[in-house]
């Protein structure tokens, strides 16, 4: 075994930790992703709710909490076969027989590319659906036409 071939072998073995290290990074941007869909789709709804003074429907699946928990998931299973793909090219950077596969990559682009499509049409357009087309005037702070002028007279 000459020195160049152990060089090799071992910038074999750290590009593959490196692909390991940008699979885990997309993995947790993922289920951050997740976590911060979630909890803005409570935040919409609390802003719903003051603005309007009433609950606005939801879909009961079609909703940020729903999309959220599936971001998380795919992180999830993201890092699960990160690891997986790791020990594999490992092992096989050792016995000398690496095999590149797409399969995964195409795997990865086809679920990122639901997820951001499920995000993004669905919601939208069900979120549009619930908008009052009128804004709502508090029922506590009426105040009479001759109040709003001598209001502005003052200024």
């Amino acid at each position: 075994m000459s020195r160049n071939s152990g060089i090799d072998r071992q910038r074999e073995h750290q590009a593959n930790e490196r692909t390991f290290l940008a699979w885990l990074r997309t993995s947790v941007s993922l289920i951050a992703l997740g976590l911060a869909t979630a909890r803005f789709g409570i935040f919409l709804r609390q802003i719903g709710l003051t603005v309007t003074q009433e609950s606005l429907r939801e879909h009961p699946w079609f909703n940020s909490e729903t999309l959220g928990l599936i971001l998380v998931l795919f992180g999830l299973v993201i890092i699960g076969l990160a690891g997986w793909r790791y020990s594999q090219v490992f092992w096989q950077i050792e016995r000398g027989q690496y095999r590149p596969t797409q399969l995964l990559v195409w795997l990865m682009t086809g679920m990122v590319m639901i997820l951001g499509a499920l995000s993004a049409i669905p919601l939208l357009l069900w979120r549009n659906q619930n908008i009052p087309s009128a804004p709502i005037e508090p029922h506590s702070n009426k105040i009479s036409r001759i109040e709003k002028q001598d209001y502005f007279d003052r200024r």
